[in-house]
């Protein structure tokens, strides 16, 4: 299953109202804390594998992102933009500033058991997704193959559906330069390097 084309997301809504909820900014903070220790790195196969030995779970980086991005869930100001029904949502919690290192932060949530496919989209500078399980089985489709608890991260011109399969989770994801295009063809070639 798809989601529809009708229902298309175009990024630009405002970043969440930090005042408004304490814990929107300790999820920044920790944010914050992991591109400090990410900046020299590039998105890619060689990012995901590095941040699935060292920043998965049992990390305590990973750990609260995790935690925020689920208590924000329940406080009701992450991935609360309806998509395609109440199962594929999507939320912006910052804009790339100076404060992120020029990353956007966004939160998708998507659920299913069978699988289901969002909006086919490209990363022009590569992607970085953290995983935050909501449903154990929960797995999203990277590049590389299906993950549950850990890291994806598309490399710069790559392309794809994000897939669900397992229950729900939320991609709690990364963008330098806040950079998404919604104009990727399935049938373009990937770059060489994916």
């Amino acid at each position: 299953m798809h989601a529809t084309e009708s229902n298309r997301y175009d990024g630009s809504s405002v970043e969440v109202d930090f005042a408004k909820y304490p814990t929107s900014q300790k999820l920044l903070k920790r944010c914050q804390d992991f591109f400090n220790e990410i900046e020299n790195f590039t998105p890619g196969k060689d990012l995901e594998a590095y941040l699935n030995t060292h920043y998965g779970p049992g990390n305590p980086i990973y750990e609260d992102l995790c935690s925020h991005t689920r208590q924000g869930l329940e406080e009701g100001w992450v991935a609360n933009i309806e998509i395609d029904g109440p199962t594929y949502r999507r939320s912006k919690i910052a804009v790339p500033k100076e404060e992120t290192r020029f990353l956007s932060i966004t939160t998708v949530y998507m659920n299913s058991q069978e699988g289901f496919s969002g909006q086919y989209h490209a990363h022009p500078y590569g992607e970085i997704n953290c995983v935050v399980q909501i449903d154990k089985e929960a797995e999203l489709m990277g590049m590389q193959g299906w993950q549950g608890a850990g890291w994806t991260s598309p490399g710069p011109g790559t392309h794809h559906y994000p897939q669900v399969r397992g229950g729900a989770l939320i991609a709690l994801f990364f963008l330098p330069a806040g950079r998404i295009s919604y104009t990727a063809n399935p049938n373009d070639p990937q770059p060489t390097s994916v």
